[in-house]
């Protein structure tokens, strides 16, 4: 997505990064880098908007809900493996093995 204005920040990089952003996972240097291009480009702001509503209401809905203590590791594996641009498995890598 862009939307074709030049910016200091290209807009596949803020997207890349656009959850790093929500979660404040980001050093406030790309923070201000970030929040300066949403000011210059409604596209990205519209898709940070939809991003943060979703989050929100995934929050709300599941927020109380009991996960298992080792889904974030397996979840941020596949988000690294995804990052890096390695294929990634068909099946679920979430899933507990099941035992024959």
């Amino acid at each position: 997505m862009s939307c074709g204005e030049p910016h200091e920040t290209d807009c596949s990089e803020v997207l890349d990064h656009l959850y790093e952003f929500l979660d404040s996972e980001m050093p406030d240097v790309d923070r201000d880098k970030y929040k300066q291009h949403f000011r210059e480009c409604s596209p990205c702001l519209e898709k940070y908007g939809l991003e943060e509503a979703v989050k929100k209401l995934v929050k709300r809905c599941c927020g109380h809900d009991d996960v298992p203590t080792d889904l974030r590791a397996k979840v941020l594996g596949r988000l690294d493996l995804i990052r890096s641009g390695q294929t990634v498995p068909e099946h679920d890598v979430t899933a507990t093995p099941q035992e024959s």
